[in-house]
């Protein structure tokens, strides 16, 4: 899943949340409507995608009227944090830095890999690497010893490839999945895969702990009864890791 770094510790004054003020009953979902099959913009302009269809679900289950909203990735979690939107629901792993600005419900995906993909088998991954920037992947280019090359969306960094300005790219697997399939044989994984972060959950500001613990129980109801499978298996694949 997507992995964002945390850059400004000023991130951490965190703004005070219209659900747990009482100001309505609209929660507003913030995702970034730009990493399918996570969550995009279909054709009729809508947010679409397994993000959409599990968001939907959880607030059905938790009697919550939601709202979708859609922002740039390197801005996510600030919009969070000024109140812009109520949670973050967009492929977000979870790990430690993240948790000194922002809590986090359960993961509602387990931990997944991270892929290069090249032109060519015998591709430099000690040469130069794509990434999205502002991410886990882009960190870990960063100390594995390759000229990191960073794009503002991972659209970005597949052109990269192909214009040759990169040797490689390193990112979601699931992303780069359908994309291998889709080039007829122009692109390939290389390389092993590589784990990173602790699973993907909803960002929810540190003052919302209402609204986590409702989402939770949410995430829960659906682990129970398979539902979070099904749509696991409905967006990834049969292959793909499911509770």
């Amino acid at each position: 899943m997507k992995k964002l770094l945390i850059t400004s510790a000023a991130l951490a004054l965190s703004a005070t949340s219209l659900f747990a003020a009482g100001h309505g009953d609209v929660v507003r979902l913030g995702t970034e409507g730009a990493y399918p099959p996570y969550n995009f913009i279909n054709d009729d302009g809508e947010v679409d995608g397994f993000e959409r269809d599990l968001g939907d679900e959880l607030c059905a289950r938790a009697e919550l009227t939601c709202e979708w909203v859609t922002n740039e990735w390197d801005s996510i979690i600030p919009n969070l944090v000024s109140g812009n939107y109520d949670t973050i629901i967009a492929g977000m792993s979870i790990n430690d830095e993240r948790e000194e600005v922002i809590d986090f419900t359960q993961d509602y995906i387990p931990p997944a890999t991270s892929s290069y993909v090249a032109l060519s088998e015998d591709a430099p991954l000690d040469g130069v690497v794509a990434a999205q920037t502002s991410t886990l992947q882009s960190g870990y280019i960063s100390e594995s010893g390759a000229t990191l090359l960073e794009y503002a969306t991972a659209d970005e960094i597949i052109s990269a490839l192909r214009n040759g300005e990169a040797d490689a790219v390193f990112f979601d697997t699931d992303y780069l999945t359908p994309i291998v399939e889709e080039s007829a044989g122009e692109l390939m994984f290389v390389g092993e895969t590589v784990t990173l972060g602790r699973g993907t959950g909803m960002g929810i500001r540190e003052s919302d702990g209402e609204l986590k613990d409702t989402f939770d129980t949410a995430i829960t109801s659906m682990k129970e009864d398979g539902s979070l499978n099904e749509l696991l298996i409905k967006w990834f694949g049969e292959g793909t890791d499911t509770y």
